[in-house]
């Protein structure tokens, strides 16, 4: 409890946590993206340049003090400040623009200042729970994607046998004929490269360029079946997939983060608590005892039936004896 009340760490952690601190690192954030911004107009550059290099020095001063207070709010162990990715994250965007690097690589530079727009990313909680939902979600997203491979190869293959002599410019390898499926995939005039088959490269798509139309070739029926099938599975299903599974990784990273929330506010004193978290965990913890209320009346009744059972059978079983006897 001393290393607790000690001042310097009790100060620290009031402002890291305090909301108008994060609301003026958040408008710091915005800010530093606005300055690399102006700095992409060569002429307003070269006109202000000491004034946007004193602010990109301030704004770079600011997030060191950021670092600092933080890791002061730690007490006697700074080390837990990189227990949290988050703050593992802000580090090392901060620490990129501490690189010793030449006037020659001076855009490596440029593009690690810009990645301290990331930083707002940390700043508001609702980006943290979609970026912890993605990431939770790369797993599945990797099945999904060996499946959806599976399926450009084998379209790809089936097309090339079938399209490359008629249209050589979509279909006309393996690899051309992967990257037009993937123009197919994202809806961008697909039906284009669904009337060449359909129609031949002599009657529709290669309007100037007719001298690569060599071997045109019709696919009345076989184009529709083809290219129908592919955008429904390719589109409509498998891209589906990739939604479901990003909000089954939302739900799960919004119940982590109101499971931490309520952690952390339990590991406070109760005189730390605002009304509003009070109030919250009473919540909790009433909507909990109420579930094992639920829970404990389902198993009651499921005993009691269960011995309700065994005392009916047991007379019948009693007669069933004396009858035999």
């Amino acid at each position: 409890m001393a290393e607790d009340m000690h001042p310097v760490r009790r100060i620290a952690k009031t402002v890291a946590d305090s909301p108008w601190f994060q609301h003026f690192i958040t408008l710091v954030i915005i800010a530093a993206g606005v300055v690399v911004g102006m700095e992409t107009y060569r002429g307003f550059a070269e006109q202000h340049h000491g004034i946007l290099h004193v602010l990109d020095n301030v704004i770079l001063a600011i997030f060191v003090v950021e670092i600092v207070i933080k890791m002061a709010a730690e007490g006697k162990r700074p080390w837990r400040y990189f227990l949290d990715p988050w703050n593992v994250f802000d580090f090392l965007i901060v620490a990129a623009c501490f690189m010793p690097i030449g006037s020659q690589y001076a855009m490596v530079l440029r593009l690690a200042r810009l990645l301290r727009v990331l930083k707002l990313v940390r700043a508001l909680p609702r980006l943290q729970i979609l970026v912890s939902a993605l990431l939770k979600s790369i797993p599945s997203i990797g099945y999904i994607s060996i499946l959806l491979c599976m399926q450009f190869y084998l379209y790809a293959v089936t097309a090339t046998f079938l399209f490359s002599e008629n249209d050589p410019l979509h279909f006309g390898n393996l690899q051309i004929s992967m990257l037009s499926l993937f123009r197919a995939v994202t809806l961008e005039d697909w039906t284009d490269l669904m009337y060449i088959q359909m129609y031949g490269c002599d009657q529709y798509g290669y309007e100037g360029i007719e001298n690569l139309c060599r071997a045109p070739k019709a696919h009345g029926v076989v184009s529709p079946i083809f290219f129908v099938t592919f955008v429904l599975v390719g589109t409509m299903i498998i891209l589906n997939l990739f939604i479901g599974v990003i909000m089954t990784g939302m739900d799960e990273a919004q119940r982590e983060s109101d499971h931490q929330a309520r952690t952390e506010r339990e590991s406070l004193m109760p005189d730390q608590l605002s009304v509003a978290d009070e109030l919250d965990t009473l919540v909790f913890e009433v909507e909990r005892l109420q579930k094992r209320i639920e829970a404990i009346r389902q198993k009651a009744a499921s005993d009691g039936g269960a011995a309700l059972a065994a005392e009916r059978a047991s007379p019948a079983g009693s007669d069933g004896e004396r009858g035999e006897a």
